[in-house]
């Protein structure tokens, strides 16, 4: 059984998923630094994929500073990293960016978009200001 929670969603690609999945379960405490994470052949096996798909979402997780692989040990959540607010704001811009596209497309307004995100906030758990 997987330590966070896993859909598949048609259309998008199953790398990415597992990727925003993980990231997710992060953000909301679902998973912890420290935390071990299933190995590339127990994630392919759980969700039946292609175990390249599941060591190219490990890779780029680690890539991202969410994993570390400790000889000996396994791979396990990483501890949070210091960065500034900026550097963190800037992870966010190409997210922002499709949302803030598809709201207009959508022919929603700002309030509707900040109550959307103010929603989804505090779905996951309300951390930070």
């Amino acid at each position: 059984m997987l330590p966070f929670s896993f859909e598949f969603r048609s259309g998008t690609p199953i790398g990415p998923q597992l990727v925003y999945s993980v990231k997710k379960a992060v953000a909301t405490g679902q998973l912890r630094p420290g935390d071990r994470f299933p190995s590339v052949r127990a994630l392919s096996q759980e969700l039946r994929i292609n175990p390249n798909t599941a060591h190219k979402a490990v890779v780029a997780l680690t890539e991202e500073g969410l994993l570390d692989v400790l000889p000996g040990i396994g791979t396990v959540v990483a501890c949070a990293r210091p960065a500034s607010h900026s550097q963190r704001a800037a992870l966010l811009e190409d997210e922002l960016e499709r949302l803030v596209v598809e709201a207009k497309r959508l022919e929603l307004d700002l309030d509707d978009v900040l109550q959307a995100v103010r929603r989804q906030w505090n779905a996951t758990g309300g951390r930070g200001r």
